[in-house]
């Protein structure tokens, strides 16, 4: 990267403030932007405030809410103030905040009124600093700032992806890791001050908080929200409303549009199934299908970036002949997330494209007949390390600085990247979170006669396999004599759904179960008792 490119977050906005001032930077989808003089106002303010509260350089504040303008200034004020970000999705259960806290020694909270509920959920509260997130953007703004000395070498984010447990991965990323991935996600993107974004996805995501805040604020763009979930009703309308340029997605969003809404249009009689069945007239329908697509999204969609999970097959075919403006990344949050894209009309199907500038990746021990092997990188975005667990970080980072995503893939002819699947055991949720089953399992494992568990996904659907001790219950309800086995398979029964209700009353949102079933007999284990977890597959592979 030039020398002359900021590699703070602070520096980036200060550069962008003295090149466009009046610039719209930050707004609710149905209101006023806040131009980025006034943005830079409220990140002061807001950084004031926190040295005032005595937070210093090096400590963590944590922000806790839904997407809104103010994220963004509570994201800068943090930083300005040399502090450390730490974000919670909003979908966090009450214990995994409590957990996520304790591990990451957070002294403040940057909360959000809609979210006070779950902070008060949590069995021991929490004692340091509270602010108000939602009215950062109405601050009074403070006559002198005193600039603290960033530097791009600085901690700027520790990332948890979950916190069912006690011994959560918090991800370290310095601000020259995520300032490195703004400027190669600018290379797959070329945005300019006129752009609009729509943001979908939650901005405590590594995706959505680098490539759809930082990514136009360095650019002078600006960033639309919306005030409610992205439902079709709420949407719909603010598509019309913003008309954005460009949106950031998970493929379940256009998935689900294209399953639900452009293909019962090529079924709704015979005549028109019998035309999609021929190559030509498929094409010719999915051509006029994309352009009433494209007036759905506003009309001047000119990026439509898909990232979290494998697009499926179909629908990047409708996307393509649709010659609707898609790209498809691949990242991981350990890399800030960025590594590798396809841009709009380029890049083979199916492939996540070539690897972004400065990025070096490759296949470690690819197999000799397929090529595919496990896909290791190196470059700058690339993560210092977990939060206190050098142990889980060792096994991650080499010496020489590779690191080891545990995804599986190959490289085409053309030179892409194409993902075949995880060597991990974590699933990929429909809007791109990391779920890892084996913090469910702990859930599971602590109701009562419940042995062991395995949560693998079934069509889109986590469900939990569970052992239940079966001898324990005959032993419990022995005096039934021979009515004891089925009265056993009774109570497994009620035990099934009581363990539905307790688990999933546990866990975030993303992480709940769909289903149990009874597993009869135990799990295969290897020689150190530990579950082949290949054995119990699922569909991770397909995703």
């Amino acid at each position: 990267m030039p020398d002359s490119l900021p590699m703070t977050t602070p520096a980036m906005l200060r550069f962008t403030v003295e090149a466009h001032p009046s610039r719209p930077a930050l707004s609710w989808e149905d209101g006023t932007p806040l131009p980025y003089a006034r943005v830079l106002d409220m990140v002061h303010a807001l950084a004031s405030r926190l040295g005032t509260l005595g937070i210093e350089a090096g400590d963590r504040v944590a922000i806790l809410g839904h997407n809104m303008p103010s994220w963004g200034i509570a994201n800068f004020g943090i930083h300005c103030a040399r502090a450390v970000m730490v974000p919670l999705l909003p979908d966090f259960h009450a214990r995994e905040i409590a957990n996520i806290l304790k591990h990451s020694g957070s002294k403040a909270v940057i909360l959000s009124d809609s979210l006070r509920a779950r902070m008060e959920e949590m069995e021991e509260p929490f004692t340091g600093i509270i602010i108000r997130m939602d009215d950062l953007d109405q601050q009074e703004a403070v006559t002198a700032f005193e600039a603290v000395d960033v530097q791009p070498g600085d901690l700027a984010a520790i990332i948890y992806t979950s916190g069912t447990t006690g011994s959560s991965k918090g991800v370290m990323l310095t601000h020259r890791n995520i300032c490195t991935n703004v400027y190669q996600g600018y290379a797959l993107q070329q945005v300019v001050k006129e752009d609009r974004f729509l943001s979908l996805l939650p901005l405590s995501h590594t995706l959505e908080n680098t490539l759809s805040l930082l990514l136009p604020v360095s650019q002078g763009a600006c960033v639309y929200y919306l005030r409610k979930p992205p439902t079709p009703a709420v949407l719909l309308p603010a598509l019309q409303r913003v008309k954005p340029t460009t949106i950031l997605s998970v493929p379940l969003i256009i998935e689900k549009i294209y399953r639900n809404k452009v293909l019962p249009t090529f079924t709704r009689s015979a005549f028109i199934r019998f035309l999609y069945t021929r190559t030509a007239f498929r094409r010719v329908l999915h051509w006029l299908a994309g352009k009433s697509l494209m007036r759905t999204f506003g009309g001047e969609v000119r990026f439509f970036g898909i990232g979290g999970a494998k697009l499926a097959a179909d629908v990047e075919r409708f996307l393509l002949e649709a010659r609707f403006p898609y790209a498809i990344g691949y990242g991981l949050t350990e890399c800030a997330p960025l590594l590798a894209g396809k841009v709009v009309g380029a890049g083979s199907f199916q492939s996540t494209g070539k690897p972004v500038p400065e990025v070096e990746l490759r296949i470690h021990e690819p197999d000799p007949v397929t090529g595919e092997g496990e896909i290791w990188v190196k470059g700058p975005n690339v993560m210092q390390g977990y939060y206190r667990e050098p142990a889980l970080t060792e096994q991650v980072l080499t010496p020489d600085g590779w690191f080891r995503t545990g995804d599986l893939g190959v490289f085409n002819g053309q030179g892409d990247l194409v993902i075949k699947g995880r060597s991990k055991s974590m699933i990929v949720g429909s809007s791109g979170e990391n779920i890892y089953p084996e913090e469910i399992e702990s859930v599971i494992n602590t109701f009562r006669y419940v042995v062991e568990s395995v949560v693998i996904e079934q069509k889109g659907k986590l469900v939990a396999m569970v052992h239940f001790n079966r001898e324990a219950l005959e032993e419990k309800y022995k005096h039934l004599k021979e009515e004891v086995s089925d009265y056993v398979e009774h109570r497994i029964d009620e035990l099934r759904k009581e363990l539905h209700d307790y688990v999933n009353s546990r866990v975030n949102k993303f992480s709940r179960v769909h289903s149990i079933h009874h597993h009869p007999t135990p799990f295969q284990k290897t020689a150190t008792h530990k579950i082949k977890r290949f054995l119990y597959p699922g569909e991770k592979a397909e995703h």
